[in-house]
């Protein structure tokens, strides 16, 4: 029998506070024509004073145990994707998991800046096809405001705070590409492109610091990149572009996002879109465009998805995965 890890349920949250772009004039040197022709954002949610990453992740992590019909006590693991904790250690998993009250299982953080959820889910995958967990709590969750230099208009109107989460279960396939479940995946990084997208704090500096972005290079690589690590994961499925329902992408930018449903010989309207609500929201922003998608009705059970991210490091990836 082949086990597959299947999506049991969805669940994201935004913080109440919402930033239009012309909220943002006041702050630095833009415009709302300027921010959406260049990335195609209206809004973002920034967290309220004293609302930490930890917060964000245990609302979204209780949203997708409501629609899986489980409770923490039913989970064996969780996983959360943040470059954004709340403190250096301990893991915003284990906060979590004090917040949900599960006292059994496991916890802990991944960190491959927007790329981290879709790393998560290959950790996740392979802990259940490996009988290491049969349930895990999958959560992307970031405070990215509080990295922003609001000196840089570049860079400080793109980022917003979220969180999305992912019941997976183990359960039975067949085996073949009609199963339920994630099908495959696919991970890169390349490390020699560390300065095109990096936070110039840490212990290093003994600060928090501001991200840093070379925009023209990365946009460069994303697009190059994602549909590149699209197609092999979906050749490593034994799957073609045409067999797909939705791509479901970080959300970073829609000029990015079009450049890749292109080169994938996909349209638009099969692309699940949620970036002028929420700018990047880093690793968040794939399960929560994945539970704005289903609230939308445009994911249904059966669904052939492809999600794909990329992010500082640089590291990128994908997965295919049946709803």
């Amino acid at each position: 029998m082949t086990v597959r890890a299947v999506v049991a349920g969805v669940g994201h949250y935004l913080p109440a506070r919402v930033v239009a772009n012309a909220d943002l004039e006041a702050l630095v040197e833009t415009s709302d024509e300027w921010i959406r022709s260049r990335s195609g954002i209206e809004r973002r949610h920034f967290a309220a004073e004293g609302e930490m990453t930890s917060h964000l992740a245990t609302h979204a992590a209780r949203a997708a145990l409501a629609d899986a019909g489980m409770g923490a006590d039913e989970i064996d693991a969780i996983i959360v994707a943040t470059s954004t904790p709340d403190l250096t250690f301990p893991s915003v998993a284990t906060m979590v998991q004090a917040e949900l009250g599960m006292t059994r299982g496991f916890g802990f953080d991944v960190q491959a800046v927007c790329a981290g959820f879709v790393y998560a889910l290959t950790t996740a995958n392979g802990m259940i096809l490996s009988g290491q967990a049969k349930r895990v709590l999958v959560i992307g969750a970031e405070t990215f405001s509080r990295l922003m230099d609001w000196n840089d208009r570049t860079t400080c109107v793109l980022f917003g705070d979220g969180a999305g989460a992912l019941v997976l279960e183990a359960q039975p396939g067949t085996g073949d590409s009609s199963d339920r479940g994630i099908l495959a995946s696919d991970l890169h990084s390349d490390g020699r492109y560390k300065d095109l997208l990096y936070v110039d704090g840490g212990t290093s500096t003994g600060t928090t610091g501001h991200l840093r972005m070379a925009g023209k290079e990365v946009f460069r690589h994303a697009v190059e990149k994602l549909a590149e690590t699209a197609n092999a994961c979906l050749e490593k499925a034994g799957l073609t572009s045409g067999d797909v329902d939705w791509i479901v992408p970080h959300q970073a930018n829609i000029r990015i996002i079009e450049g890749t449903a292109k080169k994938m010989q996909l349209s638009m309207d099969q692309v699940v879109v949620t970036v002028q609500d929420h700018g990047n929201t880093s690793a968040a922003s794939i399960p929560l465009a994945l539970s704005v998608g289903k609230a939308r009705g445009q994911i249904k059970q059966g669904d052939l998805i492809v999600t794909e991210a990329i992010g500082g490091g640089l590291a990128w990836g994908s997965v295919v995965l049946r709803w």
